[in-house]
């Protein structure tokens, strides 16, 4: 993918270096990950400000000529995806500041949302610096932030597609208990009493490893096509090009659209995205720690990030916006054809103005048509889901194997496996990718 940095453009830097600082991220690579996806996060500083020309442009043509922004769940996901680059490497200082720095993102994105039930805060990117901080030691933030991903998680969960994560209650048990939080410690309980939890003191000579499963790909975004007629001769046509086949290639179909729309003159283009699931066929992974004696450990892995869902709540929040802009530029494009086509029969003289006049007609308007495009540019390096499981083990040598399970029945794909060297009190994090 270093290749095809050019193919990106300059219009996609960030695009770029986020696909390819996830791409580094799975292949294992956290340090030149952290730099790519640092020049990400300096390039949506940068982009907050933008030439009036390049918006000019865009409005003229589509939105494809804009630098690509990326919605703000992409945002939170640069610096979720560094804090797990330094968490892997075992620089959990360094993990617990992006931790600070997701934080603070989701602090200013909560307080400049507009849509007040839109996406405006983040279950998974708040769980996960919860994790952070308890496996440094900070108590007081990991409760703060357990505590923000429980009610994130319930009053998201209609749309996120992504209930609250059981080991978030024992989490809140285990983290309330410690800080002698009697009172919170007790309404907890009361909420969960069938939530099985150890106390934090009981964890104090165990190691923990924590397992990041990436399942699937995200969704992409595809053109869909309005094409708005504006005469009954321009409806009957629309109709007509509806009902026959068009050639394979999205290219020549486009090309064959613009022909025959510029010909009639009364058929407006209005082109606007929408997303393809990719849904992943992974119900959740199973994860073992076999010691060299003794039993295994063993747990299964818990839903806490639906990307799918995300993408379509982004998508669905900037629609309107989205909508409004094109119609706003498709009845430009079509003004400004109509303007050619009658300024260039003025330009000649009477007998030449008809075919003069039509062929400026079917210039300017098969160009409105063939310009329109929508923007479908995404993350898609991008899993479906994230899914966690935490283990705890006495101190020693063990065989990580993690095994993804798939939804209905399917067979169980073959995982890895790694020796693992675990040491009373530290915090081991792997990184998991299943693409199906």
């Amino acid at each position: 993918m270093a290749q095809a940095e050019s193919e990106y453009g300059q219009r996609n830097r960030l695009l770029y270096s986020m696909d390819r600082g996830m791409t580094l991220h799975l292949a294992g690579d956290y340090v030149q990950s952290n730099s790519l996806l640092e020049q990400a996060a300096v390039e949506v500083e940068r982009l907050y400000t933008r030439s009036i020309r390049t918006e000019t442009a865009a409005f003229l043509t589509n939105d494809n000529m804009l630098p690509f922004e990326g919605d703000p769940y992409e945002h939170v996901m640069i610096n979720v995806v560094k804090a797990l680059n330094y968490a892997a490497m075992g620089q959990l200082t360094e993990a617990v500041v992006e931790a600070r720095q997701i934080d603070h993102r989701l602090n200013v994105l909560s307080d400049s949302a507009k849509e007040k039930d839109g996406y405006r805060e983040d279950a998974f990117a708040r769980y996960l610096t919860g994790v952070l901080y308890e496996s440094t030691g900070d108590l007081n933030n990991a409760f703060i932030a357990y505590r923000k991903a429980y009610e994130i998680y319930e009053a998201t969960q209609g749309w996120s597609r992504t209930p609250m994560p059981p080991m978030l209650r024992a989490d809140l048990l285990r983290t309330t208990d410690a800080l002698h939080m009697t009172a919170e410690f007790e309404e907890y309980r009361r909420q969960f009493p069938e939530t099985h939890w150890v106390p934090r003191g009981d964890q104090s000579n165990l190691a923990q490893v924590v397992v990041i499963s990436y399942n699937g790909r995200a969704p992409r975004k595809e053109e869909a096509f309005l094409d708005i007629p504006i005469s009954l001769s321009a409806l009957q046509l629309v109709l007509l090009n509806r009902g026959v086949v068009h050639a394979s290639n999205r290219q020549e179909r486009r090309a064959a659209d613009s022909v025959l729309y510029g010909l009639n003159g009364r058929v407006v283009r209005v082109a606007l995205p929408r997303l393809v699931p990719q849904k992943t066929h992974v119900m959740q992974e199973s994860v073992s720690l076999a010691p060299k004696e003794g039993a295994p450990i063993s747990a299964t892995s818990e839903l806490v990030y639906n990307g799918t869902a995300l993408a379509e709540r982004a998508l669905s929040d900037r629609m309107p916006g989205i909508t409004t802009k094109a119609l706003a530029r498709a009845a430009v494009k079509f003004a400004a054809a109509e303007a050619a086509t009658r300024g260039s029969q003025h330009a000649v003289n009477k007998g030449d103005a008809p075919w003069v006049g039509l062929l400026v007609g079917v210039l300017a308007h098969g160009l409105a048509v063939a310009s329109e495009a929508a923007d479908t540019r995404s993350w898609r390096t991008l899993p479906d889901e994230i899914q966690i499981s935490r283990l705890w083990a006495p101190p020693g040598e063990y065989e990580s194997r993690i095994q993804a399970v798939m939804r209905g029945g399917g067979a169980a794909q073959t995982g890895t496996s790694r020796p693992l060297m675990l040491r009373a009190g530290e915090t081991v994090f792997l990184i998991q990718r299943v693409m199906l």
